[in-house]
């Protein structure tokens, strides 16, 4: 029996001549975290609601927990859980009444429905689980939906960009959670987000989308190893100067403009830092800050697209 519980096979999707997903591979092994990378616009979510049965694939195949998205769309939709970028929860409605909704929607008892809301209660700020949704925090907000997508324990959680607006500390409590929810209870999640660091906080694998297309995929050591180069930073008071006297090195693969510094990829980070501060010595140029760092899935992502991810607030 395969341990497959996400098996697509070139999946597109169109809207009307916008090929938002065109032809997407993926396998997703029980028990993993799978993490999919992109920006805003890359399709991340298209290909989300198409295997959460929300939306008919235009071309291509798919199954999910064994079942194909088209002709056995109740059967998933029983078996997994979602949590959406956009949350619909209703003002007027407290945090136990929105979970007791939902374990009703998928046939809990109330006594099985009471059971789960204790259990899900670390996710729950539970002295405000009585008090109207209205009054929650973004980040209550969110917890609160992940705790719904859980009531009827899923065998498959979708998580779609679920920190992304969240302050630091909830984006924290969000990531706690769905390591606990992969470790503790072997939950499948599939992750889809715009930020690096919570890819390679969180994932067992990744897959790189970019315009609709899958660009780069595996674990995240083995994608920024692939890639082979260390990035110097350097902070420099004349970036047009050390951008032409660093493209000239031998020892130097690419430069690029940073935010705040000038990053500098090479091969041997070691051994290329002295050639780059005698090289911007002699160039005149004056170092503020020279740091040596190994590649992030930043990196990686510029390698594969020749582009950045640009982070929506």
């Amino acid at each position: 029996m395969s341990d497959l519980v996400i098996e697509t096979a070139q999946l597109e999707r169109s809207f009307g001549d916008v090929r938002a997903v065109r032809g997407v591979d993926l396998r997703v092994r029980a028990g993993e975290i799978y993490g999919f990378l992109g920006p805003n616009g890359a399709g991340k979510s298209t290909v989300v609601k198409m295997l959460i049965t929300l939306l008919r694939p235009t071309g291509g195949s798919a199954t999910v927990l064994g079942h194909d998205v088209v002709t056995e769309a109740d059967r998933i939709r029983l078996r997994i859980g979602a949590a959406l970028q956009d949350a619909s929860l209703d003002e007027k409605q407290s945090g136990r009444e929105i979970l007791q909704m939902q374990g009703a929607l998928y046939g809990l008892t109330p006594s099985e429905t009471d059971q789960r809301i204790q259990e899900l209660s670390s996710l729950v700020e539970y002295e405000a689980i009585d008090r109207w949704i209205g009054t929650y925090s973004g980040g209550m907000r969110r917890r609160l939906d992940l705790a719904a997508s859980l009531m009827h324990n899923p065998d498959l959680l979708f998580l779609d960009e679920p920190t992304t607006g969240l302050d630091p500390t909830s984006r924290a409590m969000v990531w706690e959670e769905v390591r606990s929810l992969n470790e503790q209870f072997g939950t499948t999640i599939f992750l889809t987000t715009q930020y690096l660091e919570e890819a390679d906080e969180l994932a067992d694998r990744v897959g790189i989308i970019n315009g609709g297309l899958i660009v780069g995929e595996g674990t995240p050591d083995d994608l920024k190893r692939a890639i082979g180069a260390d990035v110097i930073q350097v902070q420099v008071d004349d970036a047009e100067a050390a951008f032409a006297a660093l493209e000239a090195l031998p020892v130097v693969e690419r430069v690029e403009r940073g935010p705040r510094a000038l990053l500098v990829s090479v091969t041997d980070g070691a051994a290329a830092v002295s050639p780059v501060v005698v090289a911007l010595d002699a160039a005149g140029v004056s170092v503020g800050e020279l740091t040596l760092r190994t590649p992030t899935l930043d990196d990686v992502f510029l390698e594969l697209t020749g582009d950045r991810i640009e982070v929506s607030a």
